[in-house]
């Protein structure tokens, strides 16, 4: 089915047929039928997995960036997710970075984009998640600094951020390596993540000891570090006593591409990134030597790559570009073929 509606969709501007598509999911979860119509087209088996002290009841999850504020997370969950990722969300609303900012390179499976972080805001978010989720649905909140906020100061968003968002999110992630705000991979240094997962970690130990409630943090990191950056980020998460990394973030890296929008600037997500996102979870597996869990993602686009991922040691796996090119199924298969 998708293979006949996908030439339609892609005659659409990227970010006008994103936004046209996550609407009609927001209204399919919305109503009865509808909901239950997908989740008997979409549902996959059960194959339970234990991360960082959560049950997830399949290994696949969505990546951060397709429901930036939470308003079809319900009607995703019909396609099959163990767990969906919200954001990336910022403490105050923002429109982004100017349009155009989002190209589809069919030729090589990929997109580009340097969306910025638009959205409506924490507060908005928020009550979008303080209602019944859908059951058995794990519910990640990825969290990014605003764009005016000054490096610097960026600890002071994402404490509030975290403060906010514990009880509502069943973990959440610091995502310091989108390559689309200003400075923000500086944040993946060993000078500066030191001092930010220090005062991160402090607030999440106030918040237990008040309310005696925890929440998994977890760092999202870029593909691009050399392998001394590597061993740098995953020393202070070791010691800041984070629960999780997930790798990898969008590349801006270029080589082998063939579509002429091959030199837009932004992050370069799907088929491209397989390799680099590959062998950085390779890099961390040996390096954790399973003192931390991973989530793999990027270059995911069938279910052999998601294979690929968990024998080499993920303990999960996120899909984003994979679904705009497989389509809505692809949940299904790859749980199928796991």
């Amino acid at each position: 089915m998708y293979s006949s509606f996908r030439p339609l969709l892609f005659k659409l501007d990227p970010e006008t047929a994103h936004h046209l598509t996550l609407q009609l999911i927001r209204l399919a979860g919305i109503f009865p039928p509808s909901y239950w119509l997908l989740h008997g087209m979409f549902t996959a088996p059960d194959d339970p997995i234990d991360a960082f002290g959560l049950h997830f009841i399949n290994p696949v999850g969505l990546a951060a960036g397709y429901d930036k504020d939470g308003i079809a997370y319900r009607g995703l969950s019909t396609l099959g997710f163990g767990h969906i990722e919200i954001g990336t969300v910022t403490l105050h609303p923002q429109v982004g970075n100017p349009k155009p900012r989002v190209f589809r390179l069919v030729e090589d499976q990929a997109i580009i984009n340097r969306m910025g972080f638009p959205g409506l805001g924490a507060d908005y978010v928020a009550r979008k998640l303080n209602k019944k989720k859908p059951r058995n649905l794990i519910i990640g909140v990825n969290l990014g600094k605003n764009k005016d906020t000054p490096l610097e100061e960026a600890a002071g968003d994402f404490v509030t951020l975290i403060r906010l968002f514990i009880p509502l999110a069943d973990y959440l992630v610091i995502n310091i390596s989108s390559p689309n705000t200003v400075g923000l991979r500086r944040l993946q240094g060993r000078a500066m993540l030191e001092v930010l997962l220090k005062e991160i970690a402090r607030e999440r130990e106030n918040i237990v000891s008040d309310h005696n409630r925890s929440t998994p943090l977890l760092v999202k990191l870029a593909p691009d570090l050399t392998d001394e950056e590597l061993d740098d980020a995953i020393d202070v998460i070791l010691r800041s006593g984070m629960d999780g990394i997930i790798a990898t973030n969008t590349t801006i890296d270029r080589d082998s591409l063939q579509s002429k929008q091959r030199e837009e600037t932004g992050g370069l997500s799907g088929k491209p990134l397989h390799d680099r996102s590959l062998a950085v979870l390779h890099l961390l597996v040996k390096k954790l030597n399973g003192h931390l869990p991973v989530i793999s993602v990027g270059g995911i686009m069938n279910p052999d790559d998601a294979r690929t991922r968990l024998d080499a040691g993920a303990a999960l796996v996120q899909v984003y570009t994979g679904l705009v090119y497989a389509g809505p199924g692809l949940v299904k298969q790859i749980v199928s073929k796991l």
